[in-house]
């Protein structure tokens, strides 16, 4: 079945790049700011796994929009970035990011993208999947020129990077989906869409 009133689904995420994964596959969603202070949500659990942190802001994501709108799916989503054992934020500015990328060329991070779907205030689901990223010894020629071309858009990114730009130029190897690179396991959710009726089977 295809999606009724009583099967809709809504994205509590601003993320640009989550929207944009649903729509390209054809998902009719809404989408809403979840509004949670993931600021305290990460400070309550400093120090924990950053798989389990991307889970828990996922599933916090989907719970607030559901306990506010009890009727229809909520899929939540977030993603976390790991760099040897040190969980990264996002870069506040270039200046940041110019570093940050310094810091990572050369050396492998991992990316958990995590999503949670709710239903009547309760998750009912939620996966996290890890994409192991080998960054490459790039130059500093190359890092001025990338920052230049891309500008504030990678301040998005808790990488400081968007591998469906040029951002996949700063990369020797990935391991892992496409998908969960840009902040979500689509193909899990896609699964659980169609167990919900919100997607045909």
């Amino acid at each position: 079945m295809t999606g009724t009133s009583s099967e809709r689904l809504v994205l509590a995420s601003r993320s640009a790049a989550r929207r944009a994964m649903l729509t390209g596959a054809g998902v009719p969603f809404t989408a809403v700011d979840a509004g949670v202070d993931e600021d305290a949500i990460k400070a309550s659990l400093t120090g924990s796994d950053p798989a389990d942190l991307a889970l828990e802001l996922a599933r916090a994501k989907a719970l607030a929009v559901s306990r506010h709108d009890p009727e229809v799916w909520v899929l939540g989503s977030d993603q976390t970035l790991d760099l040897e054992g040190t969980m990264v934020s996002k870069a506040p500015d270039l200046d940041a990011a110019r570093a940050r990328l310094k810091t990572m060329r050369g050396r492998t991070h991992h990316l958990n993208s995590a999503a949670a779907l709710a239903r009547d205030g309760a998750v009912v689901w939620s996966g996290v999947h890890t994409a192991r990223m080998t960054m490459r010894s790039f130059s500093d020629g190359f890092l001025d020129e990338y920052l230049a071309a891309e500008g504030e858009a990678l301040l998005g990114s808790v990488g400081c990077y968007r591998l469906e730009g040029m951002g996949s130029q700063l990369f020797d190897k990935v391991d892992g989906d496409y998908f969960t690179v840009l902040g979500m396991p689509l193909w899990p959710v896609l699964d659980e869409l169609r167990r919900a009726g919100v997607i045909a089977t």
